[in-house]
């Protein structure tokens, strides 16, 4: 189990070593995407969601379309989410790549990432992981985003329990030996809050139920097989849109919109998997 959570961190270290050169001015999104993607099956894992890229006040959830044609411009503050499985054992991870002058906002979210890997053993509470967070961020002048957490990764579904707050809570738990957990501080000169606006691309199973048309069967069938629970792009699936809104409403497929920070802030973010020891924290991305 362990050496599979390894082999997917290094694949991500080496997919996440090449993004850093090739995000730039000019280059389309969708090219970054399907470069990501590509890269983590022909290194020998799978993803384990479609990679993330969200700009400047989006913070998660955005992945492009099909044929998509944006492309990253000078001044974007990128945020490149990835993941890759072996087996459905998931190692997450993500980098902030400034393409303008926002160097205090990338530094403040890098920093509080590793304050929070500091503080991390078997034993410590995760309220005080989100208190090392905030404190970190607040040092800076910006603000956590306080909707936005980490998460325990186990086989198959990339948010396990316990929730890791950016902030401090009144209760937390107890992180274990053994636990695999991956921290994402967000930090934005914003409000610290996202919502979700409109578009919608990437989705996941939630629950398994009769449906009366061979079609709709047929792909849930697909879905079953090929993602399992884990979140999929709609780039990556050949099926009408009708479909996935039937599925979505009769609470078989969860949607996952963009997510915005609300006072159209800027938002950079780091984040790394690791696994809990005795005594501190073993990063596997």
């Amino acid at each position: 189990m362990i050496e599979k959570y390894e082999k997917a961190g290094d694949i991500l270290k080496n997919v996440k070593e090449m993004v850093l050169k090739i995000v730039k001015p000019g280059v389309r999104l969708l090219d970054v995407a399907e470069f990501v993607e590509s890269k983590i099956v022909e290194l020998g894992g799978k993803p384990a969601f479609p990679c993330n890229i969200s700009i400047n006040s989006d913070a998660a959830h955005f992945t492009p379309k099909r044929n998509d044609e944006r492309v990253f411009k000078e001044g974007d503050i990128v945020k490149i989410d990835i993941g890759a499985h072996i087996d459905g054992y998931i190692a997450d991870t993500a980098i902030t790549i400034d393409l303008g002058d926002h160097d205090d906002l990338v530094e403040c979210a890098k920093r509080a990432l590793e304050n929070a890997i500091d503080v991390v053993y078997a034993g410590v509470n995760t309220s005080e992981i989100g208190a090392v967070i905030e404190d970190t961020i607040r040092e800076f002048g910006f603000n956590p985003i306080v909707n936005l957490t980490g998460h325990g990764l186990e086989p198959y579904i990339a948010h396990a329990p316990p929730t890791i707050y950016n902030v401090r809570v009144e209760k937390g738990v107890e992180l274990r030996e053994g636990m695999v957990v991956a921290i994402e501080p967000f930090a934005t000169d914003g409000v610290g809050r996202v919502v979700e606006r409109g578009e919608c691309e990437i989705f996941s199973l939630v629950a398994i139920k009769r449906l009366r048309l061979k079609r709709e069967r047929e792909f849930l069938e697909f879905i079953v097989n090929e993602y399992k629970t884990l979140p999929f792009a709609r780039r990556w699936i050949d099926v009408s849109d009708v479909i996935i809104a039937r599925l979505v409403k009769q609470g078989i497929l969860r949607s996952y919109p963009v997510l915005t920070e609300v006072g159209g802030g800027l938002v950079s973010q780091f984040e790394h998997t690791l696994i809990v020891e005795e005594d501190g924290a073993k990063v596997i991305t």
